[in-house]
């Protein structure tokens, strides 16, 4: 028989530590639970147990404190982001049947060696821990299980006796002499003064247990002044052994069967979870809510039906009595495999892909509501098999991404957990999604209208679905030839900064390893560094560029490193990519940041280099079909125009409303000087103060960017916010907002949840205010972009222009033209652009035209 017992307390307060804070929608911090509950899986999987007792502390004074009033004094208390998930680790743990050992008057660390003591000899017992304490509890039959999170990942390492002595030299047992003479500066026990680790553990290999040393220490062969420690401590050396002993007779159960577990509450345990956000723990349990049976063949009216291999017609006569058409698509690759259209009383599986294009007829019915989950590649689906839709109302996903943005995915299981939708017991992925759909649908729907987002859903993310999905379809056209020729270019260019670096070091060595390169700089070439991590050197780029103005060969590795970015991400990475069309089809990714932002993928439009010359040659290579030109519009200062009209600064709004420079302005004011006196260098200043300020810039963090001293930034920033008043009020008055409403939003309002904004944690707190500052601003503009990206599509496509919309990076829209039409597109898309919001600030958009991407910038 196995027998696991778990430190609760020690194993909670690793996975605490061990993973960066987690939270709810509603600011409960999950991160210890969570933690914990990886680390039971993790060793329920090694041991096998067939029982399990989970042993946790009392705030109760225990017999040592009655012996040694100062035992454990000084300890700092407990985190309330940890304290407030200790009562609910303890109530997950009973409600899945595990039993939960406490005593009065002792602590775990005795439960756990009383348990373990009167394990049977026969049986093999695991302590499961991360106190070091319990090693002395190792026998022939009861090992150690050393648990630790590292980068949020439960590791474990077994101790048994062997492992014991191989590591401090000593029998399991002396190792409650060690501590008794070193002492424990984490329990406040005192040992012997003077007497560390390296010492205590020498005196107990060489000469045994404290008894034995002090019975004998006239005659050890120890250096006097030690004796003298020794001899001094002695009371406290003995005390330390008692205090440090665990105690293995507390009165607790110790018939092991007591500890089989239970039958578990599933209910219970699911409704907990769920509300704790917790999907991937409840799929590794397989909880559910509730129950509900399908069956699998047709019965009567008042149960769910299953109809496989189903027409467009059966759905015509049974399921749009209330005009609406609720289905769920089952991808396979870019297609779709199947679908469950879904009726009241009966689930149509559509697998025939005939018929499931002749849904279209359906789905275009502008009578009939269309409700799905994931509707871009639906759309795109479609398009690819000459069927275009026209719309769609409805997709669960997005509505359950604004609901709750910090998620990673939004799979249907997942979201019939978190909103407590029964599914039944198939084995069919697609009939277990599909059963619940409508109720998850309206639950959904229930929840925009009252957090208020039903706007934003229904005018901006639905109608964006199939924005982007049209621009995945077209893609973009690339000059595969260009790339090709710039690859070689940039890798001779790397050749020749390798020479030049293994000429400077006197060696060859691996520029692309940390180690060596930090051994290279600051050992033989003796560069001095103020920076050094746990496994050597730093060189990371603010080290690096710290040190450029004086060394060349520090110079040629940034290069170096600028040039292998390029090659491998950019120009090898893009040739991987091209289809047979000729053109790059990025996937346009609408749930996955928080402030609502697009992001892209295979590849990554969004990260294409425009800082320096040379990545934005890259943009040279991203090229116009014969015969067209692209469009490429970018909007002026979005962000800073957003912070004006969300602050409400009078002078910040004048200034954009009078056609002025923002930057020059603001450096006149800041510097308190006329406008026709601001330098090239002042205005840098000023627009790095302007930009830095939407991002909660520090002043150290500017002082660094521009130059200048910490207390010139400080200077800046302060002038700033005091002739940008309403700006000053804005940053102190949406933080107070964000800490009692625990969010934030976008003048469309778009959610960010902000459980870091009362964490005990400054320097968390502090991210979760920079946050709240920032989100409303990013947010308003990437909400803004959005709508204009749906106007422009739906210009083009009103007035039948033969022009597409093809790109989206950040603030700008690039659309392909048939070139005797590019001005008039040109002027379209900046009239949408700008027309896009009603703000107190007017929106200014640049445009020009290019047969590249390059030549379109401008």
């Amino acid at each position: 028989m196995n027998f696991l017992i778990l430190d609760g307390n020690s194993i909670i307060n690793r996975a605490f530590y061990g993973i960066k804070l987690l939270s709810t929608r509603d600011g409960r911090y999950t991160n210890a639970i969570y933690g914990f509950m990886n680390i039971l899986f993790k060793l329920e999987e090694e041991t096998k147990p067939d029982c399990v007792a989970v042993t946790f502390d009392l705030k109760a004074p225990t017999f040592r404190h009655k012996m040694y009033e100062l035992y454990k004094a000084g300890r700092k208390p407990m985190p309330s982001e940890l304290a407030e998930q200790m009562p609910v680790i303890k109530e997950i743990l009973t409600s899945l049947g595990y039993k939960i050992v406490t005593k009065e008057g002792f602590e775990a660390d005795d439960i756990i060696g009383t348990l373990a003591y009167h394990c049977p000899k026969e049986n093999n017992c695991y302590i499961a821990t991360g106190d070091r304490d319990s090693l002395q509890l190792v026998n022939e039959n009861v090992k150690v299980l050393l648990a630790a999170t590292k980068m949020g990942r439960p590791e474990t390492t077994v101790y048994d006796i062997d492992k014991v002595k191989e590591v401090y030299g000593v029998e399991p047992d002396r190792l409650r002499d060690i501590k008794a003479l070193m002492g424990d500066a984490s329990d406040n026990i005192p040992g012997v003064a003077g007497v560390g680790k390296k010492t205590a553990e020498e005196l107990v290999v060489n000469f045994g247990s404290i008894d034995n040393i002090y019975e004998n220490l006239d005659t050890l062969d120890i250096r006097q002044t030690v004796k003298d420690k020794l001899l001094k401590d002695k009371d406290s050396a003995f005390l330390s052994y008692k205090l440090g002993t665990i105690d293995k007779n507390a009165p607790v159960d110790t018939d092991i069967e007591s500890y089989r577990k239970g039958e578990p509450d599933t209910q219970k345990a699911f409704e907990i979870l769920s509300s704790l956000e917790m999907y991937k723990i409840i799929e590794k349990l397989g909880l559910k809510p509730g129950a509900a049976v399908v069956p699998n063949t047709q019965t009567a009216k008042s149960e769910t039906e299953i109809k496989e291999n189903a027409t467009v017609n059966d759905i015509q006569k049974a399921a749009l009595s209330d005009k609406i058409l609720s289905f769920v698509p089952e991808f396979e690759g870019d297609g779709i495999k199947r679908v469950c259209v879904i009726d009241k009383n009966c689930l149509f599986v559509i697998s025939d892909k005939d018929e499931i294009l002749k849904l279209a007829e359906i789905i275009n019915n502008p009578d009939i509501k269309i409700y799905t989950h994931n509707s871009k590649p639906v759309y795109t689906f479609y398009r690819a098999n000459g069927a275009e839709l026209q719309k769609i109302d409805f997709d669960s996903m997005l509505a359950a991404y604004l609901l709750n943005p910090s998620e990673k995915e939004y799979s249907l299981s997942r979201l019939h957990a978190e909103y407590k939708i029964p599914v039944p017991d198939s084995e069919d992925a697609l009939i277990k999604d599909s059963a619940g759909f409508d109720v998850l649908c309206q639950r959904l729907s229930t929840e925009l209208e009252r957090l208020d987002e039903t706007k934003l859903f229904d005018e901006i993310e639905m109608p964006l679905s199939k924005v982007l999905s049209s621009m995945e379809s077209c893609g973009v056209a690339v000059d595969r030839e260009g790339i090709v020729e710039f690859n070689e270019k940039i890798t001779a260019e790397l050749s020749d900064i390798e020479s030049r670096i293994y000429l400077l070091a006197g060696e060859q060595f691996n520029i692309n390893s940390p180690k060596q390169l930090g051994e290279i700089l600051f050992v033989k070439l003796g560069i001095p560094t103020k920076k050094k991590t746990k496994t050597g050197f730093s060189t990371n780029a603010e080290v690096l560029e710290g040190l450029a103005d004086d060394y060349e060969i520090v110079r040629d590795i940034l290069k170096f490193r600028t040039y292998a970015k390029l090659k491998s991400t950019y120009c090898d990475g893009l040739l991987t990519k091209i289809s047979e069309d000729g053109r790059i089809h990025s996937s346009f990714n609408q749930t996955e940041t928080r402030t609502g932002r697009i992001s892209s993928t295979e590849p990554n439009l969004q990260n294409i280099p425009v800082r320096t010359e040379l990545g934005r040659e890259m943009r040279k290579f991203f090229v116009a079909k014969d015969g067209y030109t692209l469009v490429d519009a970018d909007y002026s200062q979005i962000e800073l125009r957003v912070l004006a009209d969300i602050a409400d600064d009078k002078n910040m709004i004048d200034a954009f409303n009078s056609d002025v420079d923002i930057h020059t302005v603001t450096a006149s004011q800041v510097f308190n000087i006329p406008t026709e006196a601001v330098t090239s260098l002042l205005r840098t200043r000023a627009k790095a103060v302007n930009f830095g300020i939407v991002y909660g810039i520090g002043a150290f963090s500017l002082g660094k960017d521009i130059g200048v001293t910490r207390k010139e930034a400080d200077k800046y920033i302060k002038d700033y916010l005091h002739h940008y008043s309403g700006v000053d009020s804005y940053m102190q008055s949406i933080v107070e907002k964000g800490r009692k409403d625990g969010y934030v939003s976008t003048l469309f309002g778009r959610r960010r949840y902000l459980p870091e904004i009362t964490a005990s944690n400054g320097m968390l707190r502090s991210f979760g205010e920079r946050v709240a500052r920032n989100m409303p601003i990013q947010g308003t503009a990437a909400d803004i972009i959005k709508i204009a990206m749906i106007r422009v599509y739906n210009r083009l496509e009103a007035e039948k222009l033969d022009a597409k919309l093809i790109l989206q990076v950040h603030d700008e829209l690039i659309v392909e033209a048939r070139e005797d039409i590019a001005e008039q597109v040109k002027e379209l898309v900046c009239e949408e652009m700008e027309n896009a919001c009603q703000m107190k600030v007017r929106l200014v958009s640049d445009a020009h035209i290019g047969r590249t991407w390059y030549l379109a910038k401008g």
